[in-house]
């Protein structure tokens, strides 16, 4: 499957080293303003060469709107839109042609569907969460205003940023390349990713996501539950390998006094070991949640491997590839918050008529 969402919907196309990305989001009310500007920020964020610590290729990912939009409003009919390949190298995958790197998706796509793209990983390729990005910078339109979605890379590797969210200054997650507010421990990443980078190898590592003001009642009793909405978007994104939200894994150690929120007289929680989740629905509280990232599978480095007849072969990757996935994937995971959010938040109001 190819589509994401369960009442707005996006159907993606396009491969790394074809001629574009795109995609189709149905169900979009009508009416909307267009925030054109907003969502090629989102764009320029993911883009890669914006930083010595992320992969050289060069791309405007300049989207363009083919349809449901007249006049900067949206029409209720099909978006349509497309974003160009501009720079790509095929040249540099010639050797992956019959060879299967490990942990990659070129061995599974090529037992799949007994052919696959071997330029840049074709549909595999993590370049297809542009055309994400683009359906959820336009489905946060739909949300109220005063909902903020604020990820950021919460640690690389070993190195953790220790403060809680709510600590931080989200208007300084943008001021450096790994994309942590946290400047002290910020630095300390991309040193480390540097260092990574420069042995020729990758390194993987957490985002944390935090989602405030949002209100209570979204989500589905029992298979469109927020939680399970949340984890289903974040766990399609490339190298994702865990989600938890609230106490997550921690809570699977405490006791049931230990772990309830208890009440305040104005329905608000003393504390939030919840994650702002109860029974799949938002209960008022922030929601937060943290994904990890396996470090990315292609190394500039000799590897083992096989090649699709089975014979041994050493592999060493070429070419532009990002160190760390974590910088480039901030505004994918807020992009896909907002979509999974928009598409609960239709389905509420729908219930409500």
């Amino acid at each position: 499957m190819f589509t994401l969402g369960n009442f707005i919907s996006l159907s993606t196309f396009g491969e790394s080293h074809g001629a574009a990305y795109g995609g189709i989001v149905t169900n979009f009310p009508a009416g909307l303003s267009v925030d054109f500007e907003g969502i090629q920020h989102q764009l320029d964020r993911r883009k890669p060469g914006q930083s010595a610590i992320v992969t050289q290729r060069k791309e405007s990912d300049t989207v363009k709107f083919l349809s449901g939009i007249f006049e900067g409003k949206t029409t209720g009919t099909p978006i349509g839109f497309i974003i160009e390949n501009e720079n790509q190298k095929s040249k540099d995958y010639g050797h992956l042609e019959h060879a299967y790197r490990p942990s990659h998706a070129d061995f599974t796509y090529d037992q799949k569907f007994g052919i696959r793209d071997h330029r840049g990983g074709g549909k595999s390729s993590a370049r297809e969460t542009v055309n994400w990005v683009v359906a959820g910078a336009l489905a946060k339109q739909i949300l109220p205003a005063d909902i903020a979605i604020n990820a950021y890379v919460s640690s690389v590797g070993e190195i953790f940023c220790e403060k809680p969210y709510q600590d931080l200054d989200f208007s300084k997650t943008d001021s450096n390349e790994i994309r942590c507010p946290d400047e002290e421990a910020a630095a300390k990443m991309i040193s480390k990713i540097k260092a990574i980078k420069k042995q020729g190898n990758t390194i993987g590592g957490t985002v944390t996501c935090a989602i405030k003001n949002l209100p209570t009642g979204i989500g589905e009793p029992v298979f469109g539950k927020l939680q399970a909405e949340l984890a289903k978007a974040m766990m399609n994104i490339n190298a994702a390998k865990g989600f938890e939200y609230g106490s997550g894994f921690c809570g699977a150690k405490m006791t049931g006094q230990e772990h309830n929120d208890l009440f305040n007289d104005d329905f608000t929680t003393k504390t939030n070991l919840s994650g702002g989740i109860q029974g799949g629905i938002s209960n008022g509280m922030d929601v937060y949640f943290r994904v990890a990232f396996k470090p990315i599978a292609t190394i500039l480095r000799p590897q083992e491997s096989v090649d699709k007849n089975g014979n041994r072969v050493t592999l060493e990757g070429k070419g532009r590839h990002d160190p760390c996935v974590l910088p480039r994937v901030i505004p994918v995971v807020e992009s896909l918050v907002a979509f999974v959010l928009a598409d609960l938040f239709l389905i509420n109001q729908i219930r409500k008529l």
